[in-house]
């Protein structure tokens, strides 16, 4: 049995503790948040500190807002507890880099918290992608949007110290990591941001992203908003034979509509494919909670790699978000300068 520590006690928190009750290898013996009420049958500790130092605690998950990440990782890791956190891993890939390091002297398990990747949905897409009986992956386009309200911004998401960023780091980098998962890295970023609509310093409202991978050809393209209005997930891939659709994911709060992955193969003919060529499956539930937890419960079990949510995959996001910024603000100053002649 995993004795687990678990610091963050809010939604996500309480997410993943059922989430361990539910595997019936782990237990919670350690829990600490400043603001939310104790949770039964969870003893409570004074700090974060303390759910770390706590007797018997083998793993410490971190469900804490995001600029306590980084921070609370090293310490747990540098404490030998094995560690399970939320997304953003950090802010920047050279703080993942630094937790690498440390995770690499420390021999601990060290998983982030990438959901989508255990939704049915998206290891059926997977496997199809993987198995190319629909030929090479030729593009990829994913919207995910939200609707949001001043409530949303009288939290730590309204500052750019605390939160890291706005929708990208916050949603979009659920959408780059399957694009990730299905075409391997990208290394060419064009990049848009705006807060046109809630106007916060630093917590962009709108990214639009396209990106290439120079070597094999795939692109990608990305819009992730939080001027939706209406909840939205999409993501869809095309290959050389065919494609696969994911529209709407199940979620708790239902949101996001029916989970609905649409296959089609190619015909000889034209056209290729018609709407009688599709095949639709609808996941009616989400087991992808329970189904992560129990990947990292394994994982320290058994002393074996972690396979979906590593460090290294950590690593790889944060990369394409560092470029995403990075790249929105070269081509800003660019077309200044190419319209305006203002600029050196």
């Amino acid at each position: 049995m995993l004795n687990v520590g678990v610091i963050g006690l809010g939604k996500m928190g309480r997410i993943r503790v059922e989430a361990l009750a539910r595997t019936g290898r782990a237990r919670v013996v350690a829990g600490y948040d400043p603001v939310q009420d104790a949770l039964p049958g969870i003893p409570r500790v004074g700090s974060e500190e303390a759910v770390i130092a706590a007797p018997g605690v083998g793993a410490v998950f971190i469900c804490t807002p995001n600029h306590r990440n980084k921070p609370l990782t090293l310490a747990a890791l540098r404490a030998g507890k094995h560690v399970f956190c939320e997304k953003p891993p950090a802010f920047t890939a050279a703080d993942v880099e630094e937790i690498i390091a440390v995770e690499r002297v420390s021999g601990r398990k060290l998983m982030y918290g990438f959901n989508h990747r255990h939704h049915g949905s998206i290891r059926t897409m997977k496997s199809l992608v993987d198995s190319g009986q629909y030929g090479r992956l030729l593009w990829m386009r994913g919207r995910y949007g939200k609707s949001v309200d001043q409530n949303y911004f009288h939290t730590w998401r309204a500052s750019r110290e605390l939160a890291g960023g706005g929708i990208l780091i916050d949603q979009g980098i659920h959408m780059l990591d399957l694009f990730l998962l299905l075409a391997g890295d990208f290394d060419e970023v064009q990049a848009m941001v705006s807060n046109l609509y809630w106007r916060l310093e630093g917590i962009e409202d709108n990214v639009f992203l396209n990106l290439r991978n120079r070597a094999t050809g795939v692109v990608a393209s990305l819009h992730s908003t939080m001027t939706q209005w209406r909840h939205l997930f999409s993501l869809e891939v095309f290959l050389e034979r065919g494609y696969i659709v994911l529209n709407g994911l199940k979620t708790q709060s239902g949101t996001y509509g029916d989970e609905v992955l649409t296959v089609a193969k190619n015909r000889s003919t034209a056209p290729a494919a018609t709407w009688e060529d599709e095949e639709r499956t609808v996941f009616h539930t989400d087991s992808s909670w329970a189904e992560e937890v129990e990947a990292f419960v394994t994982a320290v079990e058994r002393d074996c790699p972690v396979e979906a949510g590593s460090s290294g995959d950590a690593l790889r996001v944060m990369r394409l978000i560092d470029t995403a910024y990075a790249a929105e603000r070269h081509d800003s100053v660019r077309l200044h300068d190419e319209r305006c002649g203002r600029l050196p």
